[in-house]
């Protein structure tokens, strides 16, 4: 979807008529050489706040002096910028001051519960950088940065350095792919009255539903690491209703964590072949879930973490049918199982630009995650039946040369009953990024599904909303799919309005279904071609990437149309 706050959506028309040259483009590419390093600027020139470019001063030590001298952490100062920097010629407009007085800065008190550390704590620079990642994953800053800033009788002080962006999102947002749209209205605020809170309202008309919810996140209940989330939604086929109750591992040091969940689901699901509905279920879901957990923190650069619990898996579907036919028999489970789980994490993060956003700080963990769940249901708790419920996850990353970057990921869920698998899913997925320059990058992807006995109205779908472009959404459906995809993108230095930076990629997606899955259908090799813009959304916090592209079918039958237009909002580019 794309959606548009309201001041930053007004700002490109008003602004332009102030200064039309703000948005034109900059200075050419440099030439990149495969023998050479990235630049050290890993993204396109453009102008930040000074705060975040102000070096360490020449009096205060580097971090390993520091450590080695016993450093203690003094006074932390917090610099809280705003929307737009009006010391910036190229911001100094009048809708930019505006914007500055409508909005409500983060509060002081928020910035400081997102941190690691606290006055007269021994100086852990590891802690520093932890806590900027933490802050960046907030949707409600556009950057942080941590520095130390004066060093006296064996005590630094520290400067915390954060910029908002525009929250409050009273709009309209539009989207399309696979030839169906989807449209919505919403009144949303992740950053409510500047203390950190998120509390939305929406309507949304999608290709299954039409929705209308009522939304709310809190990670810092009362600033501290508890997290509180809820939501109510009244939908045209159901509802949906979650509580989400949790203190969560926050950090690699965290040594314990706890929670609690319900949710409540009423749907339709759709079975489709070549973006046909073949026929609907009714669907209700229930999950009730309690866990606790344990970690001694990070040791030697990895963190082991164990979790137990009790959870209620609730799943009934019955074959959607006009009132006077006989209801045919439909999906029915509950399983109540006690269950353990792990984590195992390697601390090796790398701070990147224009990897998978525009001209942004991007934390990319180049070393191992894995975590897994093991339980079993029994009928004397209140299950139907016996079985295995599992879950394994993994990740890593592997920086191959300073240019190359490989990212593999796979997992597996599910469940088995009688030595066979029932409702089981697996994953597998790698992504390799060559950085050409500093504006330039090759990108591979590949990834692959396969269902095992998956319940009625659940299918592994290929189409044009899960990554073949050029296709009809849910245009083919089975027991497996594949999907490659290539591109070559170009991360522009335009910044038209100081609201969006500009890419585009040329891009080819190649892939298949195999297998009977819920319905006969097609598995002939599908292939497009295309191209798009990318507009990496740099002021609010309504979604990272827009991309609009323009996508060509190469296979399929006579129906497809041969140009598809796809308008959608991702978290990447």
């Amino acid at each position: 979807m794309l959606g548009a706050a309201l001041v930053p959506a007004l700002a490109p028309t008003l602004a332009a008529a102030q200064d039309a040259a703000a948005g034109a483009p900059q200075a050419a590419d440099p030439p990149a050489s495969a023998a050479s390093e990235p630049t050290a600027d890993d993204g396109p020139p453009r102008p930040k706040p000074p705060e975040f470019e102000k070096p360490r001063p020449d009096e205060v030590p580097n971090d390993e002096a520091l450590v080695a001298a016993g450093a203690r952490i003094g006074e932390v100062r917090f610099q809280r910028l705003n929307l737009f920097d009006t010391r910036l010629p190229e911001e100094d407009r009048l809708l930019f001051r505006w914007a500055n007085k409508l909005h409500l800065l983060t509060h002081e008190s928020v910035v400081a519960s997102h941190l690691l550390f606290k006055p007269g704590d021994p100086y852990d620079p590891r802690r520093l950088r932890e806590s900027e990642r933490i802050m960046r994953t907030e949707s409600y800053f556009r950057d942080a940065h941590i520095r130390p800033i004066a060093w006296h009788d064996g005590i630094v002080d520290l400067e915390v350095v954060t910029q908002d962006v525009w929250t409050l999102n009273p709009g309209v947002s539009l989207g399309r792919s696979g030839g169906k749209n989807s449209s919505g209205f919403s009144l949303e605020d992740s950053n409510l009255l500047g203390l950190g809170k998120e509390l939305g309202f929406s309507f949304k008309s999608e290709v299954d539903r039409s929705s209308k919810k009522v939304s709310y996140h809190d990670k810092h209940v009362l600033d501290s690491w508890w997290d509180l989330q809820a939501q109510y939604s009244d939908n045209s086929d159901g509802h949906v209703h979650e509580l989400i109750v949790r203190r969560p591992f926050y950090a690699l040091d965290t040594p314990w964590t706890t929670g609690a969940q319900v949710r409540d689901e009423q749907r339709v699901d759709s079975v489709y072949d070549r973006g046909e509905v073949l026929r609907q279920l009714d669907v209700r879901d229930r999950m009730v879930s309690a866990y606790g957990g344990w970690s001694a923190g990070l040791r030697d650069g990895w963190v082991t973490r164990w979790t137990a619990g009790v959870s209620l898996d609730e799943h009934r579907a019955t074959l959607a049918v006009p009132p006077n036919e006989a209801v045919p028999p439909g999906t029915e489970r509950q399983l109540v199982y006690p269950w353990i789980g792990f984590e195992l994490i390697e601390d090796a993060f790398s701070e990147v630009r224009n990897q998978d956003q525009i001209g942004k700080t991007e934390d990319v963990s180049l070393g191992w995650f894995v975590n897994g769940k093991l339980g079993y249901s029994l009928p004397a708790l209140g299950a139907d039946r016996r079985a295995t419920v599992f879950s394994l996850g993994a990740k890593v990353g592997h920086a191959l040369t300073p240019r190359q970057t490989l990212l593999l990921a796979g997992s597996a869920v599910g469940h088995v009953e009688d030595g066979q698998l029932q409702n089981s899913l697996f994953k597998a997925e790698g992504r390799y990024y060559l950085r050409q320059s500093a504006r330039r990058s090759f990108f591979m992807g590949l990834s692959a599904q396969r269902g095992v006995r998956l319940d009625d109205g659940q299918q592994v779908l290929l189409g044009g909303d899960n990554g073949l472009r050029g296709y009809p959404l849910r245009y083919q459906s089975g027991d497996g799919r594949w999907l490659f995809t290539t591109e070559q993108r170009v991360f522009t230095n335009w910044y038209p309005f100081r609201l969006f930076n500009v890419g585009g990629a040329v891009f080819y997606d190649m892939g298949r279904t195999w297998g009977q899955g819920a319905v006969e259908s097609s598995h002939k090799l599908l292939k497009d071609v295309g191209f798009g813009l990318r507009l990496g959304n740099s002021r609010t916090s309504l979604g990272n990437v827009i991309h609009v592209d323009l996508a060509f079918p190469l296979d399929g039958d006579t129906s497809i149309k041969k140009v598809q237009f796809v308008v959608e909002v991702k978290e990447s580019f």
